[in-house]
């Protein structure tokens, strides 16, 4: 996983609230078995018709927010089942930043699993940032997201930080504990498996 790097970026915007993670990668493209190639499936019953031509009307398919790496929503993002494609979807298609007045327990881990970063902010910020048409800063080290004409904190667990921060998936974690583990493994005389 690599480590989070400040971002700065356009905001796209999705004014919609309890988009569940079935509208955010559709269950008919949960075959593949790597985190990779889900971009393309990204709201897709949103993005296009039935016969699979761009919808006009739907944000991602406006040009202007082509390379956006910020995505801001509505209450309730991620909710419905547990599938971590959702946020494999999301990075797939470059979003590393999520913004939201909250969202569902098991989708917030994952994006922490996976290199995104879940930010929950007053949903009359969130509400401003919908509107905004300008880039935005959001820098993870100090906490901070700039705008053309605001500043404002953002609170965040200091070990979902860390993790972030050093770019450190769950195997990654397990290898800091490696010594821990070996010790251990001495101990108890369990043959090694590191």
């Amino acid at each position: 996983m690599d480590s989070f790097k400040k971002i700065t970026s356009i905001v796209t915007p999705l004014d919609k609230v309890n988009v569940d993670t079935d509208q955010i990668v559709p269950k008919q493209f949960l075959k593949l078995v790597q985190k990779s190639g889900f971009g393309k499936f990204l709201f897709f019953n949103w993005r296009y018709d039935e016969q699979e031509n761009k919808k006009s009307d739907f944000v991602l398919n406006n040009p202007k927010y082509e390379n956006s790496q910020i995505l801001v929503a509505g209450d309730n993002f991620g909710c419905g089942s547990s599938r971590e494609h959702a946020v494999w979807a999301l990075l797939d298609y470059g979003f590393v930043v999520i913004i939201a007045p909250s969202f569902a327990d098991i989708f917030f881990s994952n994006c922490f699993k996976n290199g995104v970063l879940p930010i929950i902010l007053d949903q009359k910020i969130v509400e401003k940032l919908l509107q905004e048409t300008g880039m935005i800063e959001v820098d993870l080290k100090n906490q901070i997201i700039k705008t053309s004409s605001s500043k404002m904190s953002f609170e965040i667990d200091s070990y979902q930080k860390k993790i972030l921060l050093e770019g450190l998936d769950d195997i990654a974690i397990t290898f800091e504990y490696e010594n821990k583990i070996l010790d251990f493994e001495k101990q108890s005389k369990i043959p090694s498996v590191l």
